[in-house]
């Protein structure tokens, strides 16, 4: 067909009806296509579908950026404007021409599939989930930062509220996105400024005076740099205020202005000669560009490359680190399958540990979890190779004490088992991983049933054999949670 809209749900050009007609036209429908596309243009309704798709084309990234809610003002004036050409395109005057008819039932489809995804990122769970998190994080801040700052009493920050932002940090990181732009944008989002609020509160400098004395001979630029840095604390708790969504009159333009002007005067001071002050400046001035730093939240939530960990730098040498340790892996089982134990390349994954510690995550909690994820990789493997080699050096003696004996006998269950946790690449639905969990399971029952009774060494080794049990079903549950980045 003439008619080819651009910027379809998926972000390729309108096909004519492809996608919706099963397959392209016909050799023997060319020739018609082509005498349609000699008068279609000109006619007035083939125009107005024109104009709607244009607009279309312009309210698709829009659509398929956004990352709110359904009571937001950006879902209404999206949701409103869409409906509105969904009216325009139903009211076109075909005049009961197919061709027409088929343009205009393309253009209404069009619109109805952004509509749709429109309503479906804004309701999924998982956006919800991000918002229940959100709601909680801006309750604890508002509770423990913003309200008694308000009242003008102390902020004294609690270990409480330290360790209760870490954990919905993490929980959000756990937030499936199913690869959504706007469900991974709205996480991104939500995990950039509650970072940002625990830095700003983590990093606080305490707001003390310089330990001079406060005489005569006192520089004349402490009074005044004190002077900032008390400006400088009631700066912080407005930033996290308006990170966490709990300040109606102030702007992120405002504050940067206040901020900005702090920084000209401590500039304009005049310390040359005093080191002790100019150091004391130079700590209040990284206070403030520390704050500065988390005013252009917004604007990078709107770079894809923020968002979309895919293109970080950092989680591409993940990946490519993570590539060299599944490769060793598989070396590592199939040389064990075989029967050979000469391979051991402990040397290459533990210089894998130092390449994955060096690693820049940029505080970013997902990149964070993306480097302890392929750490303890790396860590299974050893630890699998170390018990092989200690159950091939195992000679034991008349005098073994049976229940070091029975330990021992776990321990080499144990290591048969984690080479097929090491080798499983399924899901938890698998009839596979509930009998590896269940495998598991009783070598931990038996471990438990085993009597010590009274010997030291028992106990050690038992208790090393319960731990080792644990890692590999942790390991077993890190493999097919389905996390993603």
């Amino acid at each position: 067909m003439a008619v080819r809209w651009l910027c379809s749900l998926f972000g390729k050009p309108f096909d004519g009806g492809k996608r919706m007609d099963n397959g392209g036209p016909q050799p023997h429908q060319q020739q018609q296509h082509a005498t349609q596309q000699q008068y279609q243009p000109q006619h007035p309704a083939m125009m107005r579908l024109y104009e709607i798709q244009r607009e279309v084309a312009s309210l698709g990234p829009q659509v398929c950026t956004f990352s709110g809610l359904q009571n937001d003002r950006e879902y209404k004036r999206l949701e409103r404007e869409l409906t509105r050409l969904l009216l325009e395109a139903d009211q076109v005057d075909t005049e009961g021409r197919a061709e027409l008819q088929g343009a205009r039932k393309r253009a209404a489809q069009e619109v109805e599939s952004l509509l749709r995804y429109l309503e479906e990122n804004a309701t999924h769970p998982s956006r919800l989930a991000i918002e229940e998190l959100s709601r909680d994080a801006r309750r604890m801040v508002d509770e423990g930062v913003v309200a008694p700052q308000r009242a003008g009493g102390p902020t004294e920050i609690s270990d409480e509220l330290v360790d209760a932002l870490q954990e919905l940090i993490l929980k959000l990181t756990q937030v499936k996105t199913g690869g959504r732009v706007p469900l991974r944008k709205a996480r991104y989002r939500a995990l950039t400024r509650l970072c940002a609020v625990q830095d700003v509160i983590e990093g606080r400098t305490k707001q003390q005076t310089l330990s001079l004395p406060l005489s005569g001979d006192t520089h004349e630029a402490v009074h005044r740099i004190n002077q900032v840095m008390a400006q400088v604390g009631v700066a912080r708790s407005q930033l996290v205020a308006l990170l966490m969504g709990l300040s109606g009159r102030d702007s992120c333009a405002h504050l940067s202005r206040i901020l900005t002007e702090m920084l000209v005067e401590l500039d304009a001071l005049d310390v040359s000669g005093n080191a002790a002050v100019r150091n004391y400046r130079k700590q209040v001035v990284e206070e403030i560009n520390g704050l500065l730093k988390h005013l252009d939240l917004e604007v990078e939530g709107d770079d894809t490359r923020r968002y979309d960990l895919a293109q970080n730098n950092s989680i591409r040498e993940i990946e490519a680190l993570r590539g060299h340790v599944s490769h060793l892996r598989g070396e590592v089982l199939r040389h064990c399958g075989m029967g050979e134990f000469s391979f051991r390349p402990k040397a290459e994954l533990q210089s894998l540990l130092t390449h994955l510690d060096q690693v820049d995550t940029a505080k970013n909690p997902c990149i964070r979890e993306a480097r302890r994820r392929a750490v303890l990789e790396v860590q299974a493997i050893i630890t699998f190779l170390d018990l092989r080699e200690a159950l091939a050096r195992r000679q034991p003696g008349p005098a073994e004490h049976p229940s070091h004996r029975a330990v021992w006998l776990v321990l080499g269950s144990l290591s048969d088992l984690q080479a097929q946790v090491l080798g499983f690449d399924g899901k938890r639905a698998d009839k596979s991983y509930m009998m590896l969990e269940e495998l598991l399971t009783k070598q931990l029952l038996a471990l438990d049933a085993v009597d010590p009774q009274g010997d030291e060494g028992t106990k050690m080794a038992r208790k090393q054999a319960v731990k080792f049990a644990q890692n590999i079903l942790s390991y077993l549950d890190m493999k097919t949670d389905e996390w993603e980045y």
